[in-house]
């Protein structure tokens, strides 16, 4: 792989035109403009829709933003579905593409599983997957997917694929299990980043790698600054401006919040457009949202 991934990830919100197909040229350029605000690129994440995409559009996608020139040791596709040869398909593609790594949900679907089972789901991956150059970094976000990613399955898994299994995201909300992992795994060869910006701080005083979070979609020059200075003397204020405006955005459905707002700011409303089951916030709804903003002193940066 050319590089091991640090910092701020975006996962990276996914455009759509009028019938609803993805709009290449519009992530392209989005995912373009991450990247000039030093912001990586955890395509086909959560809040980028992905499992509202199927296998092929996420192949064509990830193929096209490579053709485009963005650079694909700074992408971490999310390649996790319930399906495990879904899953092997689009982690062989990324592997394939150059990627850094791929960010992997488990399978979702299924409750209540066994460690056992879980650990047989990822190790099949990585078995099939055969490459030397897959870097997988595990997906805890249990208030969506409702499969909690355990202490136990990410032990055996480290033991089994050293190097391979090589860090984690955790959405899980709770800060007491963030720095469970940064205590007990996070290491020179697993790395551990927060699932939201407002634990970026505490992520960094930890130990941690960074933040792979929504919201780095709409304002990823000042968390990415926060993530620079985060030693300063100030880096506290920095935090508390950052998670200000995480907070306003959350006013709103955040997907639907951030695509309003990119559209406000791009000019450009098709912007908006969500797949269903999601639905685009009402236009009685987004003024408060852009008040607000405006309020706080909010800027894109585009």
């Amino acid at each position: 792989m050319a590089r091991r991934l640090k910092g701020v990830l975006a996962p990276v919100v996914t455009p759509f035109d009028a019938d609803l197909k993805p709009s290449a040229e519009r992530l392209i350029t989005h995912c373009k403009w991450l990247v000039s605000q030093n912001a990586g690129l955890a395509v086909f994440g959560t809040n980028s829709e992905a499992n509202s995409l199927s296998v092929a559009e996420r192949m064509t996608l990830m193929s096209q933003l490579v053709e485009a020139g963005v650079d694909a040791s700074l992408m971490m596709p999310g390649t996790g579905c319930c399906a495990l040869t879904d899953t092997v398909e689009l982690t062989k593609h990324a592997v394939k593409l150059g990627c850094s790594g791929v960010l992997m949900l488990p399978p979702f679907f299924y409750k209540n599983l066994s460690d056992d089972g879980l650990y047989r789901a990822f190790s099949e991956t990585i078995q099939r997957v055969g490459s030397d150059k897959l870097r997988l970094y595990l997906y805890h976000i249990p208030p969506i997917a409702q499969v909690p990613i355990t202490p136990g399955v990410i032990e055996r898994l480290l033991k089994a694929y050293p190097g391979t299994v090589a860090g984690i995201k955790d959405s899980s909300g709770d800060w007491n299990n963030t720095d469970m992992l940064l205590k007990n795994f996070q290491s020179e060869s697993f790395d551990v980043f927060c699932g939201s910006e407002v634990f970026l701080l505490q992520t960094l005083r930890g130990g941690g790698a960074g933040a792979i979070t929504a919201t780095c979609n709409v304002n990823p020059a000042m968390i990415h600054d926060l993530y620079a200075h985060w030693q300063d003397a100030d880096a506290d204020d920095r935090q508390a401006k950052v998670t200000t405006v995480r907070r306003t955005f959350e006013m709103l459905p955040l997907i639907s919040a951030m695509k309003a707002v990119i559209a406000w700011k791009r000019n450009d409303p098709q912007w908006s457009e969500v797949r269903p089951p999601l639905m685009s916030v009402p236009k009685e709804k987004l003024e408060p949202l852009r008040e607000k903003l405006d309020e706080i002193g909010y800027q894109m940066n585009l």
